[in-house]
């Protein structure tokens, strides 16, 4: 499936391109997203390609993946936003995910881009209810998935990540 570009009011969800490396790599290595995300220290330029790559193959072999969120009214990459399947047993279902450049935060752009990412996975994926899998400590993203009707279903470790537990959110289909 070719990974189609969306457009709600003041974004652009867009597959990645390889231009966005260097941006990518900026949002993820700021203090504020690597600290909610667990990112590694020493992070690389080329773990942040990888991730691009991932996430347009998976868009391709699964239909789920996320997208660059581009401001329309700057035209700049801020960030990114889409669904979520990766091949791991004891994953809830199909995610649903947000990460935006700090310097965005505030602004309601990772609960339109989360809405837009929830109306495609209902309307692509056939399923009745999709997740988000949040760190307990991650209060904005936690105040994202309640904005978009998310409730806390359960928290627990999963196993890609056993040093902590999560949040598991779910939304069922209106």
């Amino acid at each position: 499936m070719e990974q189609p570009t969306i457009e709600t009011d003041r974004l652009t969800l867009r597959p990645f391109t390889d231009e966005d490396t260097e941006r990518h790599w900026e949002i993820m290595t700021t203090p504020e997203v690597s600290a909610a995300l667990c990112v590694p220290d020493g992070f690389a330029r080329e773990q942040a390609w990888s991730q691009m790559a991932m996430w347009r193959g998976q868009f391709a072999m699964r239909g789920t993946g996320q997208w660059a969120v581009e401001e329309k009214a700057t035209g700049r990459m801020i960030g990114r936003a889409g669904t979520h399947r990766p091949e791991r047993p004891d994953w809830p279902g199909v995610e649903i995910g947000w990460v935006l450049d700090p310097d965005r935060w505030g602004n309601g752009f990772a609960t339109e881009a989360g809405r837009a990412s929830v109306h495609w996975a209902f309307a692509h994926h056939g399923v009745a209810e999709v997740f988000s899998v949040i760190l307990p400590e991650n209060a904005p993203s936690a105040a994202v998935a309640e904005r978009l009707g998310f409730s806390l279903m359960e928290t627990r470790v999963v196993s890609h990540f056993p040093r902590a537990p999560h949040d598991i959110w779910r939304l069922t289909r209106p």
